[in-house]
């Protein structure tokens, strides 16, 4: 039997008493390791998280916790390898799209790190100024934000085994607050080997960091009022955890980050060959080819100028074309595989579904897998549907396809694309590629309220944008409706999650104490 991968909870490593979960190499079909949570006193991990983890992380001011993030950023950098070797292997990614998660993930807990400095010596944080309370001005209101007493509980998704732990992890040990990552099963063991790297290096205090692998189930049972969760995946479990009665009875922070439509936009009167029409189509193709297709972040819906339909879908198709897609342990290869074999049977059924209301523009049954074998590989070419009629295609606005696929629509003004992009229902992100700085800003502002992130694409910084699809740790990431209503990230913002916000009233001497 394969190795079965330690939890490490309660300050020790502790070996699940259950056969466990394999898994696999989504190439090769092969068993890698196993991994397993049966029979772990959940109760007792939680207690000391809370308590040891908690306390211990609270006696240190911010530019402390800093130095402990700093100190972890190190012992990462130097098992970079060893993380690339585990990508490839169980989450079947090319060499370029590990490095977005892994040392996406590493660049994010760096930024945390070098924040914690800027802070300084504090042990809460002042959020505005006073507001005096009486006509002279000795009493006074001043809010504060100080570090909620409780642990974060972090259920994460399959796509970003790295990135997705120290996104959130960052910011909440910045604050001063222990965490618990659940994995995905399927890719948990590049998390589990960042944490165990972390822990055996003595850098956090005990408590700080856990990590529980395998199943869920129990873990928002454990839940106290003043502990947070954030959640990354799907809308309908997303559903469940809003209803445990953790978040509806002991009024338990919620953080959500769920499906999510995002859109490309072309705005008019940029044809073939200009600048900004073929930054489009170097984005979307790259969107749907990175990592597969398989990020939350990635462009699903991409609107062009009806008359520029035929045009979009030929550029793209001819992007898409050139894509080798297979074993990442080729040189030759582009793109590798879905994680899973359940993730596969997932795209191949939303593909079938949007195909009832689109035509194909480029097909990736095309594309003959590169050193592996199409019995075994949980490989799926490049795919671009389009539809005439975007209005009628209702299926094309409300399933997300977790892949490499995306529609194309056309639109008859700005004002109907803009009606389109809505009909996502809210999204992470929405890009805009143009010319005139006026109606970029415009759109911008349109499309504000419908997403977490409008990414602006110009000719100025055709070089320096960081990509639709790339999350920095400086930006806000997250979106309404649809996906999930949370909010991470956004440099400082992120620590407000893992706050509690109190107004101090009283007289101004007192309040120039608390803040000295």
């Amino acid at each position: 039997m394969t190795e079965l991968l330690p939890n490490f909870v309660a300050g020790r490593w502790q070996a699940g008493t259950g056969a466990g979960t394999a898994l696999f190499d989504p190439v090769l079909g092969t068993e890698l390791v196993r991994v397993d949570a049966t029979g772990l006193d959940l109760p007792a991990a939680f207690a000391f998280a809370r308590e040891q983890g908690g306390a211990a992380l609270r006696a240190l001011s911010y530019r402390e916790r800093g130095a402990l993030l700093a100190a972890a950023v190190k012992v990462l950098q130097a098992n970079r390898d060893a993380y690339y070797e585990i990508a490839t292997a169980n989450s079947g990614t090319v060499k370029n799209d590990s490095a977005v998660d892994i040392d996406g993930g590493i660049y994010t807990l760096s930024t945390y790190a070098k924040l914690g400095e800027t802070l300084g010596d504090k042990r809460f944080l002042v959020d505005g100024d006073a507001a005096k309370l009486s006509k002279d001005g000795l009493f006074q209101s001043e809010h504060l934000l100080a570090p909620t007493q409780g642990v974060a509980l972090f259920i994460n998704a399959f796509n970003f085994p790295s990135w997705g732990l120290w996104e959130k992890a960052g910011p909440a040990l910045l604050s001063g607050v222990p965490v618990i990552v659940k994995p995905a099963t399927a890719t948990a063991w590049l998390t589990q080997r960042m944490v165990k790297d972390v822990v055996d290096a003595g850098i956090l205090p005990p408590g700080a960091l856990s990590v529980i692998c395998g199943s869920s189930a129990g873990l928002l049972d454990q839940l106290q009022s003043f502990d947070v969760v954030s959640f990354t995946g799907s809308a309908e479990t997303a559903a469940v955890i809003r209803s445990h009665p953790a978040i509806v009875q002991r009024s338990v922070r919620v953080n959500i980050e769920a499906d999510s439509l995002n859109s490309a936009l072309l705005l008019p009167d940029h044809p073939p060959g200009s600048e900004a029409f073929e930054l489009l189509v170097k984005e979307v193709a790259r969107e749907m080819t990175q990592k597969s297709g398989q990020k939350c972040t990635a462009i699903r819906r991409v609107l062009v100028p009806e008359a520029l339909y035929g045009a979009a879908a030929e550029a793209i198709s001819a992007r898409l074309a050139k894509t080798s897609v297979g074993n990442p342990r080729n040189e030759a290869v582009r793109m590798g595989a879905l994680v899973s074999r359940a993730q596969l049977a997932a795209v191949r059924e939303g593909l079938a579904t949007l195909k009832t209301q689109t035509e194909v523009l480029h097909d990736g049954a095309t594309h003959a897998l590169v050193d592996a074998d199409p019995a075994v590989a949980c490989c799926v070419g490049p795919t671009l549907l389009g539809t005439r009629n975007p209005d009628a295609a209702h299926l094309v606005h409300d399933v997300e396809v977790f892949g490499p696929v995306a529609t194309l629509l056309p639109y008859r003004d700005l004002a109907h694309a803009l009606a389109l992009v809505q009909r996502g229902q809210g999204s992470l992100v929405a890009s805009v590629y143009g010319s005139q700085p006026a109606e970029l800003a415009h759109a911008a502002f349109k499309l504000a309220a419908w997403h977490g992130r409008v990414h602006l694409v110009s000719p100025d910084v055709a070089a320096l944008h960081t990509g639709h699809g790339n999350v920095m740790p400086q930006s806000l990431h997250g979106g309404p409706g649809r996906a999930g209503g949370g909010e991470e990230l956004g440099g400082v913002r992120a620590l407000n999650f893992y706050h509690r916000r109190a107004a101090i009233q009283g007289s101004s001497a007192v309040l120039a104490a608390l803040a000295g």
